[in-house]
């Protein structure tokens, strides 16, 4: 007998998701979502998982052309300079040769936002190089914090899903500070030390230039007399690390979506190359893979730099921004797989997805799998991989063999079993039972998110529950924000109090980590003043005041690439009261204090245009507000005055001459901000 029903109903009516159980596409139920397939507790992923292909499969396909995360991004052309002491650990030649010189391309990143979002959102940044070395391509796919929110790669389509917009409305852009992002969070309480990080001033990062960058996982190293090692990959910049406050942000977004960007070209163009030093944390390489009982292969957490020294081997230098931003920063292709002798990958469930999504997913935006010899991602190491064909083929192969072995052509190419330039995997026990195991060592959830906080100053504490508080504040359901303060519980009770209060929300018990110890190396507050290559100082000038200040700190400041702005009330040429005149680079319409990381103002400035502009004001308060430096020569302490600029306040500096604030301000600028100041604000 024939069933009763329509059959163009059938189709037409067929919903997107049906039912209330998990399955994969196929509709077969799903039995554990949140863990790989592996060979025992601590063993690799294992190919066969087929929920854990699908998924990440589908996630990688969802977004065409941009990549699904990391769509924002900025890059630059450089080289890496080896120290050679990495030799004793690794037989990689561009970090174990000395003073080698590697070609390198690094991409910046942000994660959530399209290619059209701003790039001082609060959020996690990519920090990817792509080293061009003799012994081929190797790719450190790292970003600016040194964990992640996950420990098992199964788990990152849904990371991501709760924190991009949300798509009943596709918002917000580029924003954590929605209900779905943070419904993760409370839910998922291995994410807590990561939103720490991502809650902390280094989710706001001043520039690229000042942001320290991570592998993220661990790495296996060889050396060349067969000793292995386990080691953590750390970028260093230069400058020192250093971050907005969260108004400063939010103003950049709207006043310079492109600020990253612009401050990455600028200082490249003025002679100022941004730098980092390339770090490694060595640790023996036991069968366990702990240190100092710390999980080498959990993605949560990291070794502290007191118990682990990072030991720096060589030195990144960005010198020449791309030609054409598409052919190389948006068709860039990087792969945690793409390694080179000497440095092999671990167990870490959250790296062995990746060495899978990567791949799958350059498939799928660069139109398929020769994507190798775009010229940006083209290796400078001989290639002959007998590969053939398929979409976007650049080579013109000649010769019938593709096959090995063979008698044609001699056996051509060869293989180089026991040469010392083949990558030859280094034998590892592998053993267990086949299942979604989860490590018992992976369940301390809390422990390192408490060293965070406690490793932070009283300033930056503040600086985490206030951006907590806002990004809980915009949460409309309230389970979620009680979600969170529950895990914020378990890690500090002034932490979960101050918050709590914010929100106006009890405060949950929570049961705190005991004999945790504070990590000093987390703060970013300087012990001392750093370096202050392209940083930018704005200077108020008004026509017929004195224009001398400009020149002067020009000069002084010549030999560390300090840039030096003229700030006025109108466009064109200002003239001086000596008839001298200076080119008006910003009108008090076209700037904002965001711009600068101090302002002076030069003296005959009261009186003028510029005092009567009430955007002059804003200008002042703002960058009193957010902890700069602040400095009045001569009588340009009157216009501080006015507008209400509290000058006896920590590095508000009132000088005579340029002579006398030269070096108060050049040490001010090398604290990155006047981080008392800041203090007294908060209370």
């Amino acid at each position: 007998m024939a069933r009763d029903r329509n059959p163009v109903n059938h189709v037409t009516e067929l919903h997107a998701q049906e039912g209330d159980r998990l399955t994969t596409a196929q509709g077969a139920g799903v039995d554990d979502t949140d863990h790989s397939l592996t060979a025992g507790p601590r063993g690799p992923v294992l190919l066969e998982d087929h929920h854990l292909r699908e998924k990440i499969t589908h996630f990688d396909h969802e977004r065409i052309p941009e990549r699904v995360v990391h769509a924002r991004g900025t890059g630059a052309h450089g080289v890496f300079r080896a120290y050679g002491n990495a030799a004793s650990v690794t037989k990689a030649a561009f970090l174990a040769t000395t003073d080698e010189e590697t070609e390198v391309f690094v991409r910046f990143s942000t994660v959530l936002g399209s290619r059209g979002s701003a790039d001082t959102v609060r959020d996690v940044r990519g920090f990817a190089t792509k080293f061009h070395t003799r012994e081929g391509t190797f790719d450190l796919v790292g970003n600016n914090f040194p964990v992640f929110f996950i420990q098992d790669a199964v788990k990152f389509p849904d990371i991501i899903h709760a924190g991009k917009p949300e798509p009943d409305r596709e918002i917000p852009q580029a924003q954590t500070a929605h209900d779905t992002f943070w419904d993760f969070i409370g839910s998922h309480t291995e994410s807590t030390h990561m939103a720490m990080w991502a809650m902390s001033d280094r989710g706001i990062p001043r520039s690229y230039r000042t942001m320290e960058g991570f592998g993220v996982h661990t790495f296996r190293m060889e050396a060349a007399d067969g000793t292995t090692s386990l080691v953590k990959f750390h970028w260093k910049p230069a400058l020192g690390i250093h971050s907005q406050v969260w108004e400063e942000a939010q103003i950049t977004q709207g006043a310079d979506p492109d600020f990253h960007r612009r401050d990455l070209y600028d200082a490249i163009a003025a002679g100022a190359f941004p730098q980092w030093e390339l770090g490694l944390q060595i640790m023996p390489d036991t069968v366990d893979e702990t240190f100092e009982g710390i999980d080498l292969l959990d993605p949560t957490k990291i070794v502290p730099e007191e118990i682990c020294p990072v030991q720096a081997v060589g030195l990144l230098t960005l010198t020449e921004a791309p030609e054409n931003f598409f052919a190389e920063t948006e068709q860039v292709a990087f792969h945690v797989d793409h390694v080179v002798p000497g440095i092999q990958v671990t167990n870490d469930p959250l790296m062995q997805g990746r060495l899978f999504s990567y791949l799958d997913t350059q498939l799928t935006r660069l139109g398929g799998p020769n994507f190798a010899q775009l010229p940006v991602n083209r290796p400078r190491a001989a290639v002959n991989d007998m590969f053939r064909d398929g979409m976007h083929q650049q080579a013109v192969h000649s010769g019938v063999v593709a096959y090995k072995p063979n008698q044609i052509d001699d056996d051509l190419p060869r293989t180089s079993p026991d040469g010392d330039d083949a990558f030859v995997t280094i034998p590892t026990p592998v053993s267990g039972e086949k299942g979604r195991h989860h490590p018992v060592s992976f369940t301390d959830h809390f422990s390192q998110a408490r060293l965070f906080w406690l490793s932070l100053t009283p300033v930056e504490q503040a600086h985490e529950v206030e951006a907590f508080t806002f990004e809980l504040g915009k949460c409309l359901r309230q389970e979620v924000k009680e979600g969170v303060l529950a895990s914020l519980a378990r890690v500090d009770t002034d932490l979960v109090a101050r918050v709590a209060a914010g929100l106006g929300l009890p405060v949950p018990d929570g049961e705190v980590p005991d004999g945790v110890v504070a990590s000093p190396a987390l703060s970013q507050i300087p012990a001392e003043p750093g370096r202050v290559d392209g940083r930018v100082v704005g200077v108020l000038v008004a026509e017929g005041g004195d224009l001398s200040p400009v020149a002067d700190l020009r000069t002084a400041y010549a030999d560390e690439h300090v840039v030096v702005r003229v700030i006025s009330a109108h466009g064109g040429e200002v003239s001086g009261a000596s008839g001298e005149t200076e080119t008006v680079e910003r009108t008090l319409l076209t700037t904002r204090s965001v711009e600068y990381d101090a302002v002076v103002v030069a003296p005959g400035v009261i009186g003028s245009a510029v005092a009567a502009e009430p955007r002059t004001a804003v200008l002042l308060l703002e960058a009193f507000r957010h902890g700069k430096p602040v400095v009045a020569l001569g009588d340009g302490v009157g216009l501080l005055t006015s507008v209400g600029v509290d000058t006896s306040a920590p590095d508000v500096l009132a000088c005579d001459s340029v002579r006398d604030c030269v070096q108060p301000l050049r040490d001010a600028l090398g604290m990155h901000r006047s981080w008392e100041r800041l203090a007294m604000l908060a209370g």
